[in-house]
C-alpha cells in the first residue's frame, strides 16, 4: 500500500486532545466551559430584509460553521479525486459497486434502526418522528484510520478500503445535514451569492486551466487566491442563507484544477504535487490540525450525567444497524459486480472494517446543529457518540484474538 500522509494522524490526535480536554472541563466546571465556548465575540446587525439568519460569532460558531469547512473540503477532495482521476479508488464502474453497496447499506441500516426504536424522548422534548435521522450516517475518517492502523497494521490493503468507505460515509452524512437544513428555512438571496462565486470560479478555471491554454493562462490558473476568495464568498452565502457554513466548500472542490492521476487517499506523495487543489490541501494541514482540536474542544464535551434515552438509540444505530448494513451492502455489491474482494482483504477484514465504521464522532457532531434541538437531547447523543469509540477497541481485541498474524502488526 502507498504511504498515507502523516497529517491524518496529527488530525486524529488533535481531535482527541480537544475531546478529552472538553470532557474534563465540562465535568469539573460546566459553567465556565459554556461561558468560554459560547461567549459572543461579534453579532453583526443585519437588516431582516437582507438576511433572517443572523450569525452570532462565538468560538463554537467560528469552529463548527467556519473553519471546519476546511476539514470538510479536504475530505471532499479525496472522494472527488477517487471518482474522477486515473487510478482513483472509484475510477472504474466495477470498482465502485462494492464500496457503494457498503455505504448505502450501512446508511440504510443505521437510519432504519434509529427510526425503528421507540423514541421515548420524542414526547418529552417535542421531537418529530423523523428527528435525528441523519445523525448515525456520518463516521470519523481520522479516528477510523488511527484505529485501523492498530487493528490491521500499517500498509495493510484493508486500510485503503476503510478510508474509502469512511470518507464516503462522511460525505453522505454531510449531504444529510444539507437535506435537513433545506427542510427548514433558507434565504435564496444569499444562496445566490454562493452560486455567483461558483460560476465565477468555473469561468476562471475553464478559461485558464484547459489543456490548450497558453503558458500565461496556465500560470494564472495556478494562482491560489482566486479559489480562496471564491471559497470565502461561497461560505458567506451559505451562512447568511441559513445553510451550514461547514458545507460551503463542497461544491467548490470539483471546480479547482487538480492532478491528472490519483496516488491514493490522503497519499503522502500528493504533498509535492503542484496543481492548485493539492497545493491548497498542503497549505491547510496546519490550520486543519488546529481546527480539529478546537472542534473537539467546542463540540465534544461529554457530560457524564447526560446519558439518557437517546444514548442507547444512537448506539444501536451505530453498533447494530450500520455494521449489518455495511456487510449486507458489500455482499450485494460483490454479487452484482462479479468481482472478488479487493486484493489482500479477507471477509474477516471486511467484518473488522464494518465494526470500525460503527464509530461516529466528527460528522455526527456537526449534524447535531440541525438534527436535534439544543440542550439535553444533543447531550444524550453526544454521550452515545463518545461511547461508540469503544467499537474501535472491540475491533482491536477481535483482531488480536482471531485475526491472522499480519493483522497484529
Amino acid at each position: 500500500m502507498y504511504r498515507v500522509s502523516p497529517h491524518i494522524v496529527q488530525f486524529a490526535w488533535a481531535l482527541s486532545a480537544g475531546l478529552v480536554l472538553a470532557t474534563l472541563w465540562v465535568n469539573l466546571d460546566s459553567a465556565s466551559y459554556y461561558d468560554v465556548i459560547e461567549y459572543r465575540l461579534w453579532a453583526p446587525h443585519l437588516p431582516s430584509v437582507l438576511a433572517l439568519a443572523k450569525p452570532i460569532f462565538s468560538l463554537q460558531f467560528i469552529t463548527s460553521q467556519g473553519v471546519m469547512a476546511l476539514f470538510i473540503g479536504l475530505i471532499a477532495k479525496e472522494l472527488w479525486e477517487a471518482l474522477v482521476l486515473s487510478h482513483g479508488a472509484l475510477s472504474g464502474r466495477h470498482r465502485r459497486i462494492m464500496p457503494l453497496g457498503a455505504v448505502l447499506g450501512g446508511a440504510l441500516g443505521a437510519v432504519t434502526v434509529w427510526l425503528a426504536i421507540p423514541n421515548t424522548a420524542a414526547s418529552l422534548y417535542d421531537l418529530g418522528p423523523l428527528s435525528g435521522w441523519s445523525l448515525p450516517i456520518g463516521s470519523d475518517v481520522v479516528l477510523c484510520y488511527v484505529f485501523g492502523t492498530w487493528v490491521f497494521g500499517k500498509g495493510h490493503p484493508a486500510l485503503h478500503l476503510l478510508l474509502l468507505i469512511a470518507i464516503a460515509f462522511d460525505i453522505l452524512g454531510l449531504l444529510g445535514i444539507a437535506v435537513t437544513s433545506l427542510s427548514q428555512w433558507v434565504q435564496p438571496l444569499w444562496l445566490g451569492l454562493s452560486v455567483l462565486a461558483l460560476l465565477a470560479i468555473w469561468r476562471f478555471s475553464s478559461r485558464h486551466a484547459h489543456p490548450g491554454a497558453s503558458e500565461i493562462a496556465h500560470r494564472r490558473a495556478a494562482l491560489l487566491w482566486p479559489y480562496a476568495l471564491a471559497g470565502f464568498v461561497c461560505w458567506l452565502g451559505f451562512v447568511l442563507s441559513g445553510l451550514p457554513g461547514a458545507l460551503a466548500l463542497l461544491p467548490l472542490i470539483p471546480l479547482i484544477p487538480h492532478a491528472e492521476r490519483s496516488f491514493g487517499l490522503f497519499a503522502e506523495a500528493e504533498d509535492v504535487l503542484h496543481d492548485p487543489l493539492n497545493r491548497l490541501a498542503h497549505l491547510l494541514a496546519l490550520p486543519v490540525t488546529a481546527t480539529l482540536f478546537l472542534f473537539g474542544l467546542t463540540r465534544g464535551a461529554v457530560d457524564l450525567q447526560s446519558f439518557g434515552a437517546l444514548t442507547p438509540q444512537i448506539l444501536a444505530a451505530l453498533w447494530l444497524g450500520k455494521p449489518v448494513g455495511i456487510l449486507a451492502g458489500a455482499w450485494i455489491g460483490l454479487r452484482l459486480s462479479g468481482r472478488p474482494m479487493p486484493k489482500g482483504v479477507s471477509a474477516f477484514d471486511l467484518g473488522l472494517i464494518a465494526i470500525l465504521l460503527g464509530m461516529g464522532m466528527t460528522v455526527p457532531l456537526l449534524a447535531l446543529d440541525t438534527a436535534l434541538p439544543a440542550g439535553l437531547p444533543g447531550d444524550q447523543v453526544r454521550a452515545g457518540l463518545a461511547a461508540s469509540l469503544g467499537f474501535g477497541l472491540l475491533a482491536l481485541v477481535l483482531a488480536r484474538l482471531f485475526g491472522p498474524k499480519r493483522a497484529q502488526g
